[in-house]
């Protein structure tokens, strides 16, 4: 039976590219679509058995749509395909339900092959670079539930004396809880600190 698929890009030029290379594969390309919004309709219009997506789209990134999908369906097959290497994103579209993970800069083949994974196996992930992300994650430093909370508010600006009023502890409480997430971050002011929690996907600017 003729697999079915759904192409989710904003650029047509690669929307186009993917389609031919499926095609060659004996994969039909059912819908296209260029947002978010788009792809939901589409989705509901064609339930198409695989879904080939970018994670970066106009109208947001596809991690929401991911997780929208893989909670109505346990069989559709998930391939990232991005221009994004940051292994946060790799592992956020894995946690989301992604069936794979492309890189737009591999041969269109490694595409194809990761489709075909995904149609077999929807639910058993699989990314070329898959352990160096898991290597990156499992060397992050792990910051206390407080120090996050801490961290998140250095990032909106806030000072000691402002952070430790919302979080009801003394002053001295939230310097130390500071000093703490300087010494796991290994960061000795509060800029490098916010802009190095933020590349390591601990919090979001």
């Amino acid at each position: 039976m003729m697999v079915r698929a759904l192409v989710v890009d904003d650029h047509p030029v690669i929307r186009e590219g993917v389609i031919n290379a499926l095609a060659a594969a004996d994969i039909e390309v059912v819908a296209q679509a260029g947002s978010r919004a788009q792809a939901r309709a589409q989705i509901a219009s064609f339930n198409p058995d695989l879904l080939i997506m970018d994670l970066h789209l106009p109208d947001g990134d596809c991690l929401d749509l991911i997780l929208w999908v893989r909670g109505i369906s346990s069989t559709a097959a998930i391939v990232v395909f991005t221009l994004e290497d940051d292994p946060n994103y790799l592992l956020a579209a894995a946690k989301a339900g992604a069936s794979g993970y492309v890189s737009k800069s591999a041969p269109m083949s490694e595409l194809v092959e990761s489709a075909r994974h995904a149609l077999v196996s929807p639910l058993a992930f699989s990314a070329s670079n898959l352990l160096s992300a898991i290597n990156f994650e499992s060397n992050k430093p792990v910051l206390s539930v407080r120090e996050l909370e801490v961290v998140e508010r250095l990032a909106r600006g806030w000072s000691a004396n402002q952070i430790a009023e919302d979080l009801f502890l003394s002053t001295a409480t939230i310097k130390s809880h500071v000093a703490s997430l300087y010494r796991k971050l290994e960061c000795s002011n509060k800029t490098s600190a916010v802009t190095k929690a933020n590349s390591l996907g601990l919090i979001k600017i």
